[in-house]
């Protein structure tokens, strides 16, 4: 993975994830954090929300993390995979990392319905500008 791509899901802290259910797609703004690597975003909710039961139905979905900076426009779309976050070693890691990066999250992350969501990166599309675009695939 390119480095400007890592630099820009290390830095950005929020996301808009897109799910799809019944063939009618429904974005959420998120707040994530990622694995070293930058292949695994991770992220939490609650089990009665619509994206979680949309994430259960279609595990295919689709991230945007942007710089939110007109003069330095860059925006990466992610497609993934959902994978749910299940045993409890995974899930005090997982919530480790989402505390260190949004520690406003405590109370949220450590409700009983809260679920732990990991996407894994399948492929990427990054736009630099207005005119500079690439393309890679996760392995």
């Amino acid at each position: 993975m390119r480095e400007d791509i890592k630099a820009l899901i290390l830095k950005r802290k929020h996301c808009v994830l897109a799910t799809v259910s019944e063939n009618k797609p429904y974005c959420s703004l998120m707040a994530y954090t990622a694995s070293e690597d930058c292949t695994r975003i991770f992220m939490a909710t609650y089990r009665n929300t619509r994206k979680f039961v949309n994430l259960k139905e279609n595990p295919r979905v689709s991230l945007l993390i942007d710089s939110r900076d007109v003069a330095d426009a860059q925006a990466l779309t992610v497609e993934g995979v959902f994978e749910e976050i299940e045993t409890e070693t995974e899930k005090s890691k997982v919530r480790k990392l989402l505390l260190d990066a949004h520690p406003q999250l405590n109370d949220f992350v450590n409700h009983p319905d809260a679920a732990f969501i990991c996407i894994n990166a399948k492929a990427l599309v990054f736009l630099k500008g207005l005119t500079e675009a690439y393309h890679e695939t996760v392995p």
